[in-house]
């Protein structure tokens, strides 16, 4: 079995939002997030907008310093907040802040953006945007051999040698999410997160990308976080998933087993939305629609956090916040009533 190249312990990222002193408050966008990502693995992550998924990425990569947690990256801790911890006599002993330099670690984990056209740069050519991580890197022996890096990435990607020469809004969106692929690769990273990198593209070229990443991982060796709306599309390419709401991971087990054996009312509801191309089974199959609004992470409800949309809501919900449970080998939930869900 892999061992874990990722782990994430009690992860939080929380964005000062006014207030000052005891009154300051916090949009809580990600709170107390814990999971593992073994070495070529794909981890899927899913949820609706605004459940703190794409903060997950980025913290985890410290594009946002972490308000709190512990990352551990090839057993190597990158990030440790330094929370109190407990002695072998049970008093609070604090911790001691880690915060490694990141740019060596820049080179192993890398991210793929959303928009491909809103993360390239407008007034620099594509070889030059694919070119900027080796230069920063000093990968290249000379400008040669910097050519013949940037003009095989681009063959990695589908594109041609002489896309090299043209500005981003001279391709399509496909196109440009393939130079934002390019751009990850250059410094030949082991850990990529993929941040919704299909969401704005065609459902034509969705596929193509998608069989990209799955060949890039087997010719690499590459380990994913791929975060996505799609559920059927996660369900394809990942080897687990795991489901966030408002801010918490609520479950987490293998594709199959979380598609097909879902424990958590919330997963449940997401996967009773993903559209069946058969007519018939479509009818057959029971929709579970949520009632009310998302909460809001300035304000999250006491208890569980998904109890004001909940069927199965009551007293112990609003009072006790419930913690991840082993439902089967692998497959953790977090709820108060497995019994009745699972």
């Amino acid at each position: 079995m892999s061992k874990d190249l990722i782990k994430v312990e009690h992860l939080k990222q929380w964005f000062p939002a006014g207030g000052f002193g005891k009154n300051k408050r916090y949009v809580k966008a990600v709170d107390d997030v814990s999971f593992t990502i073994k070495k070529g693995e794909t981890l899927g992550l899913v949820g609706e907008s605004g459940c703190g998924k794409t903060t997950t990425g980025r913290t985890l990569l410290r594009l946002y310093e972490p308000t709190a947690g512990r990352i551990t990256y090839d057993d190597t801790v990158i990030f440790d907040s330094g929370l109190p911890t407990m002695d072998a006599n049970g008093k609070e002993v604090k911790g001691k802040k880690v915060s490694l330099d990141m740019l060596p670690y820049r080179r192993k984990m890398q991210i793929v953006f959303q928009d491909p056209y809103a993360s390239l740069d407008p007034r620099m050519t594509v070889g030059d945007i694919v070119g900027e991580a080796i230069d920063i890197h000093n990968l290249a022996k000379d400008k040669t051999d910097r050519y013949n890096q940037i003009t095989e990435l681009l063959r990695c990607v589908g594109l041609n040698t002489e896309h090299a020469n043209r500005y981003p809004h001279e391709f399509s969106g496909g196109q440009r999410q393939r130079v934002g692929i390019a751009r990850a690769l250059a410094v030949n990273p082991e850990f990529i997160v993929c941040d919704e990198p299909i969401s704005a593209l065609d459902v034509s070229i969705q596929a193509q990308v998608v069989n990209m990443f799955e060949d890039l991982q087997a010719e690499r060796g590459l380990t994913y976080l791929f975060i996505a709306h799609d559920l059927s599309v996660v369900k394809h390419i990942s080897d687990r998933i795991g489901v966030m709401y408002l801010g918490k991971l609520v479950e987490i087990a293998d594709s199959y087993e979380l598609c097909f054996h879902s424990a958590h009312p919330y997963t449940r509801s997401l996967i009773s939305a993903i559209p069946i191309a058969d007519p018939k089974v479509a009818r057959a199959s029971k929709r579970i629609v949520l009632e009310g609004d998302v909460p809001s992470p300035l304000n999250p409800p006491s208890g569980c956090r998904f109890r004001t949309r909940c069927p199965y809501a009551d007293e112990r919900c609003a009072c006790e916040e419930p913690q991840m449970q082993e439902v089967s080998k692998g497959h953790y939930a977090a709820c108060h009533h497995l019994d009745k869900v699972y």
